[in-house]
């Protein structure tokens, strides 16, 4: 308890899967976590359910401008921004022919943008704090071959690359701000649920993957949180500028993507 204690977050795409456990757990081990994404419904009802400790503001990660004015907010009333998690993100289906320009404009704006702007207007407000943690939530997508999310797999890739950039420009800056990603396979999310059928649909065949969890190829969203905790916490203090793999193998066990007939 309390590896947080004192700290002020702001925790994207927090209204549901991984970003709600995120929001949770930063919860309960001290912190103020405020919570943001386009779903008010939702992120509304998971900052009350938190309690006092939880605010839940309105943002599209897309846009500047609502990026410059949060961490404006976020200053002004919390005086500190300690730990940032860029886990908003969305997934369309398709391959690099058949994906449209829109999908991939939407999944890299989400994605790479959203985490781009958040880097680049929290940093200022954590050299003001003293330091810093940006936790960027990427996926296995960009360290293995995914053929069926072309859009996806690139989006993750800028956000892995990103990552490795503002690391080393915060390290050379003197900045005790540190920069890493979080890998995850797939993992039990609305989104992850609610696309399964998409990719069904584009592939015409279900997905054959197996998992030594058992009979679900997915992961629980505190599987993640807890490494993200980790990432946001002191204890990770000497970690910058990787990538953290959170899979149970899945990105390394031969036959993990099935051929397609």
């Amino acid at each position: 308890m309390n590896r947080l204690a004192g700290k002020v977050a702001i925790i994207t795409g927090a209204s549901k899967g991984l970003g709600e456990a995120d929001a949770r757990l930063f919860s309960a081990e001290g912190a103020t976590v405020i919570l943001t994404d386009v779903d008010t419904t939702n992120g509304e009802r998971v900052a009350s359910e938190i309690g006092t400790s939880a605010r839940f503001i309105r943002q599209d990660v897309r846009e500047e401008a609502g990026w410059k004015a949060l961490v404006a907010l976020v200053m002004s009333d919390y005086g500190r921004l300690d730990v940032l998690v860029n886990n908003a993100g969305v997934v369309e289906a398709g391959t690099v022919e058949t994906t449209s320009e829109a999908d991939y404009r939407f999944v890299m704006a989400v994605s790479a943008d959203g985490t781009f702007f958040g880097c680049k207007h929290a940093i200022p407000a954590m050299r003001a704090s003293g330091g810093g943690s940006i936790i960027n939530m990427a996926s296995i997508a960009s360290i293995q071959g995914e053929s069926l999310v072309a859009a996806y797999c690139a989006a993750k890739g800028a956000v892995e690359a990103l990552t490795r950039s503002v690391a080393v420009h915060c390290a050379q800056g003197g900045m005790a701000i540190r920069c890493n990603s979080v890998h995850p396979s797939g993992i039990d999310t609305p989104m992850v649920r609610e696309f399964g059928a998409k990719v069904i649909a584009v592939a015409a065949a279900p997905s054959t993957r197996t998992s030594p969890h058992g009979a679900s190829p997915l992961g629980a969203p505190d599987d993640i949180a807890a490494t993200v905790l980790f990432l946001a916490s002191d204890e990770s203090r000497f970690i910058n500028g990787q990538r953290i793999v959170v899979d149970n193998s899945m990105s390394v066990t031969a036959g993990y993507v099935p051929p397609r007939d």
